[in-house]
């Protein structure tokens, strides 16, 4: 009989908790990354509609 799937070899229900956040690490260099793109990438969207109303308003004047 094979063993069942997320058991370990005596039977139990294995954990796979991440491991906690230190108060002294408040950011890992990964987070620090995706925060900073997204950051970068809400700049770059409202540089785009800021272009798109000044052209719309560049043609209707």
């Amino acid at each position: 009989m094979c063993p069942a799937v997320g058991r370990d070899s005596l039977g139990r229900m294995t954990t796979h908790r991440a491991p906690k956040q230190s108060a002294r690490h408040p950011g890992r260099p990964v987070e620090r990354a995706v925060v900073a793109g997204l950051v970068l990438a809400v700049g770059a969207g409202l540089a785009w509609i800021g272009g798109m109303i000044y052209t719309i308003v560049g043609w209707s004047g």
